[in-house]
C-alpha cells in the first residue's frame, strides 16, 4: 500500500445519500482476481446508459471533474454488501480521499485497509463544499498527519482512529503489518521444522 501523508486534489460532488457498494461497482464486474482494473466500472450504471454511452449529466462525465481525486458524498456512503471491490474501484479510478457525513462500517474499514482516507465530516460542511464544487473548481488539501482538510479559506479538523492513521501514514496494509514480524515468523518456522 502506498503511504499517504497529504493529498491535494479537485473535489467531485456526488450529492447522493446511501450510495451502496453495488452502485459503486456493480456485481457483474466482480470476476477479476486482481485489485486493479476496476476503475473503468466505477458507478457504471450512473456513468453509462444501456448502450454503453456516457451519460452527460453524470458528474464524473463532466470535463471539470476529469482530474478529481477527492470525492464528496452524502451520508451512509458505502452501505450494502461488504465487497472490498468498492474501494478498489474508487482507488483505481483515482480517488484517494472520500469526505462524507457518515460511512457504512465495513466500507470505512475496507477503504482504510486499501489506502483511501475516509474523512467523516459535519454534514453542513460537506454540503457547503459540494455547492462550491458544483459552481467552481474546488481544490481540497487533506493533511492526514495533522488531521485537517484545507480549502482556500479554512482548515477543518477531522478525527480518524490512531491505528488506521499510522497505517496510512506508513503505507501498511494487513500484509505489510504482518511482514514487520518477518524475523519472528522465520524463527518460528525454523523451530517447528527442527
Amino acid at each position: 500500500m502506498e503511504a499517504i501523508r497529504e493529498h491535494q486534489g479537485v473535489a467531485v460532488p456526488l450529492d447522493r445519500t446511501n450510495v451502496d457498494t453495488d452502485q459503486i461497482i456493480p456485481k457483474q464486474f466482480l470476476k477479476r482476481i486482481e485489485r486493479t482494473g476496476f476503475g473503468q466500472f466505477l458507478f457504471y450504471h450512473w456513468r453509462f446508459d444501456d448502450d454503453g454511452n456516457k451519460r452527460e449529466d453524470f458528474i464524473l462525465n463532466q470535463p471539470a471533474y476529469e482530474e478529481g481525486s477527492v470525492l464528496l458524498a452524502g451520508e451512509n456512503f458505502g452501505c450494502g454488501s461488504s465487497r472490498e471491490h468498492a474501494p478498489w474501484s474508487l482507488l483505481d479510478y483515482g480517488f484517494r480521499v472520500i469526505i462524507a457525513p457518515s460511512f457504512a462500517d465495513i466500507f470505512y474499514n475496507n477503504a482504510l485497509k486499501n489506502g483511501i482516507i475516509p474523512v467523516q465530516m459535519d454534514e453542513e460542511q460537506v454540503h457547503q463544499w459540494m455547492k462550491q464544487a458544483e459552481n467552481e473548481e474546488l481544490v481540497l488539501t487533506v493533511d492526514l498527519e495533522n488531521q485537517i482538510v484545507c480549502d482556500d479559506n479554512q482548515d477543518v479538523h477531522f478525527d480518524i482512529p490512531a491505528y488506521h492513521r499510522e497505517n496510512l501514514l506508513n503505507g501498511l496494509d494487513d500484509i505489510g503489518l504482518t511482514l514487520q514480524h518477518e524475523d519472528k515468523i522465520t524463527a518460528f518456522e525454523h523451530a517447528v521444522r527442527a
